[in-house]
């Protein structure tokens, strides 16, 4: 075996081609070792201290100096490109006017565009109804599964042979949560107007009722109820309170305008049956495709059977084997699946037919399903495109996860549709995710770096992801991580011309 390249051998030694074996005071480890602190239950070739892309030369006598050159070293006294730009309007591009942003203020101005001109040339309650349901329209369907699915298979379809900047632009379909809350925010705006005009005409002894009127009232509550909570600030701090004002409001405004939609249209149907005033409706219509799109998923909620596999007191790894594919959810056992669950991304077992997913303690509730797995788990729906889609769009990748950010990561590596390295750091790797998860990531990308920050201490992951990226010479970066990291990461890529993506904690 050839010596590496980056690993320069002690004085003492000098590797020759006559099969001149090293003094008997070094042990030459395989590849992909790292330093341990338990050598007296792993020695330092064994599989359960491998660690990919570190490999180090170890003195068997304690009293020898250790001879180890890592992947990373010197990376912290490697200069990095300036920002590209102005901090100003480096700022604006990336930070105040993103595609979601971009995206929010469209809907949002042009509903204000319409509304300006309805209110110059007059307006009545029967067609601001109409408004603010097609706007509670767009708002739930653009997070329906199936189009999310739609649109990302439509936007990824880009060949990697594109022009960059193009792809780019198209991979910012994880965005699209953008239309979302502008339509949200502008169905409210606009309920505000209705109950104002509403009253109104209650008020002149116009066609609305009282019902309606109070119905309208008792909606646009509900929606400020949801908005406010879904605001960033709030959301952040209490996810779980968020969550259960969006799924119960939300159904139950939904119900509401269902009430809403038939009184409204009672109150202007003229000479007309209600009966044939409801067919001809187009409110009535478009929430039969809301009511719709909102049941689907939970009609193929499913609980099935699991393996619970314990790695360490951190974390727990699932394994199953799916009738169907399907998103993960956990729930609360003290709650039915209604009530409390959280989405994981399914992990494909090499090999096998099974899929897995790995949960890392991050509170109390994974805290208590790591020390009391399940041996049933509830399912929901079809896999949802996310941000890791848009890998495929581009030539080279470098994928960069912390802690069980592996877990949405893994699936892509396993694919391998095109050449990717990865960047893992968590604390205490081996320990926490198990040997099986470690040598299956290691076997499908043999060159990534898994870096121990329990033993290596916290990295510059902006200064460590550049590295790599310019070592491996890669199109793009995508991150897993937690939020603060995954702003940092991608707002330094891309503020010096690299593509990068990451999850953005939209509502």
């Amino acid at each position: 075996m050839s010596t590496p390249a980056f690993w320069n051998p002690p004085v003492s030694y000098t590797p020759s081609n006559s099969g001149e074996k090293p003094p008997p005071e070094f042990i030459i480890p395989p590849l992909f070792h790292h330093a341990s602190n338990s050598e007296e239950k792993f020695p330092p070739w064994s599989k359960a201290s491998t660690i990919v892309g570190t490999p180090s030369l170890k003195s068997k006598a304690s009293s020898v100096n250790v001879l180890e050159r890592l992947p990373w070293d010197g990376y912290l006294e490697e200069d990095i490109p300036e920002k590209t730009q102005g901090k100003v309007m480096r700022d604006l591009r990336h930070l105040v006017f993103t595609i979601y942003h971009r995206l929010f203020g469209v809907v949002f101005i042009t509903n204000m565009a319409i509304l300006i001109a309805l209110l110059v040339y007059g307006v009545n309650s029967q067609r601001l109804g109409l408004i603010t349901v097609a706007n509670i329209f767009v708002a739930i369907l653009i997070r329906q599964d199936y189009v999310v699915n739609a649109l990302f298979f439509v936007f990824t379809s880009v060949p990697p042979s594109w022009p960059l900047w193009f792809r780019l632009l198209m991979a910012k379909v994880y965005h699209l949560g953008g239309i979302h809350s502008g339509a949200a925010v502008s169905a409210t705006m606009w309920l505000a107007v209705l109950a104002g005009q509403g009253t109104k005409e209650l008020g002149r002894g116009g066609e609305i009722s009282v019902a309606t009127v109070e119905i309208t009232w008792v909606i646009l509550i509900f929606l400020v109820g949801i908005i406010v909570f879904a605001h960033p600030s709030l959301r952040s701090k209490s996810h779980d309170t968020f969550e259960r004002v969006h799924r119960f409001m939300g159904w139950t405004a939904t119900a509401l305008v269902w009430a809403q939609v038939v009184s409204l249209t009672n109150d202007w149907k003229g000479d007309a049956s209600l009966g044939y005033a409801l067919v001809h409706s187009a409110p009535m219509w478009l929430m039969f495709i809301i009511t719709g799109s909102l049941i689907l998923p939970w009609a193929r909620l499913r609980k099935v059977p699991v393996r619970a596999v314990v790695l360490s007191d951190h974390a727990v790894r699932f394994i199953r084997i799916p009738p169907t594919s399907g998103a993960w959810i956990l729930q609360s056992r003290l709650a039915g699946p209604l009530h409390e669950w959280h989405a994981f991304a399914n992990v494909p077992v090499p090999g096998t037919d099974e899929f897995s997913l790995v949960v890392s303690q991050a509170g109390d509730w994974t805290k208590e399903l790591i020390r009391n797995p399940p041996k049933e788990i509830y399912f929901r729906g079809t896999p949802v495109a996310g941000v890791l889609r848009v890998n495929i769009m581009f030539r080279r990748v470098v994928f960069v996860a912390t802690g069980s950010g592996i877990g949405p990561i893994a699936p892509c590596l396993f694919e391998k549709r095109q050449p990717a390295r990865l960047l893992w750091t968590g604390a205490n790797i081996l320990k926490t995710f198990g040997t099986d998860l470690v040598d299956a990531v290691k076997e499908a990308e043999p060159d990534a770096c898994i870096y121990d920050t329990r033993v290596h201490g916290r990295p510059d992951m902006v200064k460590l992801t550049y590295r790599m990226v310019k070592d491996f010479d890669a199109e793009a970066v995508v991150i897993i991580s937690n939020e603060p990291l995954t702003k940092k990461v991608v707002y330094a890529m891309m503020s010096r011309g690299i593509p990068a993506f990451g999850a953005i904690w939209d509502s």
